[in-house]
C-alpha cells in the first residue's frame, strides 16, 4: 500500500516529466477511478491545459494543470506513471495524452482514485481533514500534537487527521526504532520517550523517502515483519504479532514492552 515515501516517489519522478506538458486528450478506460467527475468532464476540463509542478500533502499527490488540479489517492494498488512509449499496464485505468509522451493511472483495485477540482480553495475543502504532513514536522509540532491525544499509539500515528502519510508499514518501524509498544497510550508517553519517538518518525521518513518506498534494509523491521518466524534485527527476539487498531502488527517484546 502506497505511504508517504512511495507517493513522494510518485511526485519526484512525475516533477521531471510533467511540467509543461500540454494535455492533448484524456482516455478513461474505466470510471470506477473517478470520484466526482465523467470521464467527459475530465476531459473538457484538462484539455489544452499545461501540468504544472505536482505537490504532495501526506499519501495524496496533486497534479495541478494552470487552473483545474487532479488529486490522486493511489489507495493500496494504485499508482501514477509517465512513459514515453506506447505501452502501459493491464491495469490502467486512465491515460492521459501529453505533447510528448502519456501520464497513466494503473490501479488493480480501485479503492480510492482521482479527484478534479477547480481551484485553492477545493483542494483545501477535499484536504481538511488532513492533519500536517508527516515529513519535516518539527519536534514541537509534533509534541504539542500528541499531547492532544489520549489513544493508542500506532492508532494515533496511524490516523490521516493526526498526522499525515504515515501508514502500517512505517508506523510499526518507527515504534520498533523509538523502542516503544505500539499499544501503549499515548498520554503515558513521558518527554524522553517524545523525543525518541520524533527521532524515529525523521529517520525513518528520511531514509524511505530516499529509497521511494518502506525498504526491507538489513537493520530495518521491514526486512523481517513477512518471514515465516521473525527475530528482532536488534536483540534476535521472536517477533510478536497481533492486531493493533485493527491492523496487522509486528513489534518485539523484549524491545518494545508493556
Amino acid at each position: 500500500m502506497p505511504e508517504l515515501p512511495d507517493v513522494e516517489g510518485f511526485r519526484d519522478r512525475l516533477s521531471a516529466t510533467l511540467p509543461g506538458r500540454r494535455i492533448d486528450a484524456v482516455e478513461v478506460r474505466d470510471s470506477g477511478v473517478l470520484r466526482n467527475a465523467s470521464a467527459r468532464a475530465l476531459n473538457r476540463a484538462l484539455s489544452g491545459h499545461r501540468f504544472e509542478e505536482p505537490r504532495r500533502h501526506g499519501k495524496w499527490l496533486l497534479l495541478p494543470a494552470e487552473g483545474p488540479t487532479l488529486l490522486v489517492h493511489s489507495g493500496m494498488t494504485g499508482r501514477p506513471y509517465y512513459t514515453s512509449a506506447a505501452d502501459g499496464d493491464r491495469h490502467d485505468r486512465v491515460v492521459i495524452t501529453l505533447d510528448r509522451g502519456e501520464l497513466h493511472y494503473t490501479d488493480q483495485r480501485k479503492l480510492r482514485g482521482i479527484w478534479l477540482v477547480d481551484s485553492q480553495e477545493d483542494i483545501d475543502d477535499l484536504l481538511r481533514d488532513q492533519g500536517p504532513d508527516a515529513l519535516g514536522l518539527d519536534r514541537h509540532a509534533f509534541t504539542e500534537i500528541l499531547r492532544r491525544h489520549r489513544g493508542a499509539l500506532k492508532p494515533t500515528l496511524m490516523d490521516q487527521s493526526v498526522v499525515a502519510g504515515l501508514g502500517n508499514l512505517l508506523v510499526d518501524e518507527i515504534c520498533w526504532r523509538a523502542r516503544l509498544n505500539p499499544k501503549v497510550h499515548v498520554g503515558e508517553l513521558g518527554d524522553s520517550d517524545v523525543r525518541r519517538l520524533h527521532r524515529a518518525v525523521t529517520s525513518v521518513l528520511r531514509t524511505a523517502v530516499r529509497h521511494g518506498c518502506v525498504p526491507g534494509l538489513r537493520r530495518w523491521l521491514t526486512r523481517v515483519r513477512d518471514d515465516t518466524d521473525p527475530s528482532c534485527p536488534r536483540c534476535g527476539t521472536r517477533l510478536r504479532r497481533g492486531r493493533v487498531g485493527g491492523r496487522s502488527t509486528v513489534w518485539c517484546s523484549q524491545c518494545q514492552p508493556g
